[in-house]
């Protein structure tokens, strides 16, 4: 129990200390801070179907160092994790989170822990930019891109 305080606590200090600057709609960045917490539990929790559906079905993701992958399936595909990793924890900081009209922009840093089949663990983190879209109501994913910071 522990665990994720000392992750949250250390995950604080360690990301870039930087003013956030959210600009659009309040109930909107709501909906999409609410979107990306759920990815982050999706993600944790080893569903790939709700995190291919946190994307438009025309998404995009663009891993660093990788081609650019497109679709639902491909990104279930991208997600899906080598037997025995499991995600520990992934948690997302908006530096930046614009909206407009149905569109918006999200850059920021985000941070994890991973549980690699022979029990060691691995801490990551990086920086982002999303590109969501509002389609029906819903905030979804239709361009994400991320990359270590290295």
């Amino acid at each position: 129990m522990i665990r994720p305080f000392v992750f949250l606590f250390t995950s604080l200090l360690t990301m870039p200390a930087v003013a956030q600057q959210f600009t659009g709609d309040e109930a909107d960045i709501r909906a999409i801070q609410r979107a990306a917490a759920a990815f982050s539990r999706a993600y944790v929790n080893a569903d790939y179907t709700a995190m291919a559906n946190a994307y438009t079905e025309s998404g995009h993701i663009l891993p660093g160092g990788s081609p650019i992958i497109t679709g639902r399936d491909s990104i279930i595909e991208r997600w899906r994790l080598p037997e025995g990793v499991r995600i520990l924890e992934h948690a997302t900081e908006s530096v930046e989170l614009q909206v407009l009209d149905d569109y918006a922009y999200d850059l920021g840093y985000y941070r994890g822990r991973t549980r690699r089949p022979d029990g060691s663990e691995a801490e990551w983190g990086g920086k982002y930019v999303i590109v969501w879209r509002k389609l029906d109501g819903e905030w979804l994913m239709h361009v994400d891109m991320w990359d270590s910071g290295e």
